[in-house]
């Protein structure tokens, strides 16, 4: 919760500041554990993925480093609207917190973290372009279908999607509305219920804009903006900002079919899907776990590409967007670049095979209706350093405008 009464009386950003409050713990006592307080990693999914990110702009870190900040950053509380929330008993805040977060927009959210000048100092997308961050490494990843849980399913025709963007970006002007239609080319046709629903490459063919296992048309490319304004775009955000003073920074995206928002984790933390096989998962957790102990996510060549043995890919050198699978090149997850602007790469998690099955329904979700995954036997990794930047017709192009157009934007 913020506001202004807050900001003057209380503490905004409070679950920001109880996260920097436990960091601080394992500052000072991880060595009675047997830690190391300069090995210390912090990793999260969904909103938590945004508190890492948040962390890592954190303007505290630097504060209490140089022994200028004791945990307490605001002033006295008064008899104000704040002092009547303070007295208030917690069933009495959480129902209330329910009510104004059930009346949000579909897709929005009541309570967020703000840019209050001390905690965060900055939008997040400016401040990472100025590469103002704590931390020495990063490894930044995103799912392919990171939008149809939180987009509204009823976009048919392209005055839909218009309608969609006025709702979710009530500060556009009709130019700006116009920029978007620029930067995510569509026919302005309705959508067909016979069109069919396919995971896209990334590199060739029909591109997320328009086109995915949970969408098609309009449908698609609301979905596309909600998933590159929330999650995907941050996500090349943090990885550009560790590329300068000795940081340095890791990619990926998790194309499993169905790549929902939130799968991945089931893969490294367990317990997996049923379309994750265990060579995949074996990997993915490598993964991590090289990240934390080594520093670097790259992992064997043959653990990559599993006991089912598919051909390691890479980049071809002549055409970064083309995936070159010739067995005498080194395995794409075994020679993981870090990221730069001038080479942004990523890693293309997926798998190949499998035999087909219907995911079951999902209570409350009928996306999932009818959407074809993938099991063992016969499940193979299927790994690939791919361009960030021209990926799923030009994604980094994207993410630069709405960094540019960020000041406007709600979240």
């Amino acid at each position: 919760m913020s506001s202004d009464e807050i900001y003057r009386y209380g503490a905004v950003n409070a679950g920001l500041l109880d996260q920097t409050f436990a960091l601080q713990w394992v500052q000072s006592y991880i060595h009675l554990f047997g830690g190391n307080a300069s090995q210390v990693t912090i990793s999260g999914n969904s909103a938590g993925a945004g508190s890492v990110m948040l962390q890592a702009m954190a303007y505290y870190a630097f504060a209490a480093a140089v022994g200028c900040f004791d945990g307490y950053p605001q002033g006295n509380i008064s008899n104000s609207i704040f002092q009547c929330l303070v007295n208030k008993d917690t069933d009495t805040l959480q129902n209330a917190s329910a009510s104004i977060s059930g009346s949000s927009r579909y897709g929005t959210w009541g309570f967020l973290p703000v840019t209050d000048g001390r905690f965060i100092q900055q939008l997040p997308s400016q401040q990472l372009l100025e590469k103002r961050v704590n931390g020495r490494r990063i490894l930044s990843g995103n799912n392919a279908n990171e939008g149809p849980l939180f987009t509204p399913q009823n976009i048919v025709t392209e005055d839909d999607f218009v309608n969609f963007l006025r709702n979710a970006f009530p500060l556009f002007t009709e130019d700006d509305i116009a920029r978007v239609l620029l930067y995510y080319p569509s026919t302005n046709a309705s959508v067909s219920l016979d069109d069919p629903e396919f995971a896209t490459s990334g590199s060739m063919g029909a591109t997320a804009i328009n086109q995915s296992t949970f969408g098609t048309g309009q449908q698609q490319r609301a979905n596309n903006v909600y998933a590159e304004t929330t999650f995907v775009c941050p996500s090349y955000w943090l990885a550009e900002a560790f590329t300068n003073n000795s940081r340095v920074g890791w990619k990926y995206q998790y194309s499993v079919t169905p790549a929902q928002h939130g799968a991945d984790p089931n893969s490294y933390l367990g317990p997996p899907d049923p379309n994750q096989g265990p060579d995949f998962n074996r990997a993915f957790m490598t993964i991590y776990g090289n990240f934390i102990t080594n520093n670097d996510p790259s992992i064997p060549a043959e653990l990559a590409a599993g006991t089912s043995g598919n051909s390691p890919q890479t980049q071809n050198s002549s055409n970064p967007s083309i995936n070159d699978p010739s067995p005498d090149q080194p395995n794409a997850a075994a020679n993981w670049p870090p990221y730069t602007l001038a080479a942004p790469y990523q890693l293309n998690l997926n798998q190949s095979g499998g035999i087909a099955f219907e995911a079951p329904p999902y209570p409350g979700l009928p996306i999932f209706d009818n959407v074809t995954e993938f099991r063992d036997p016969g499940l193979r990794n299927d790994f690939s350093l791919v361009n960030a930047y021209t990926w799923e017709g030009g994604r980094g192009l994207r993410c630069d405008f709405w960094r540019s157009v960020g000041r406007i934007v709600p979240e």
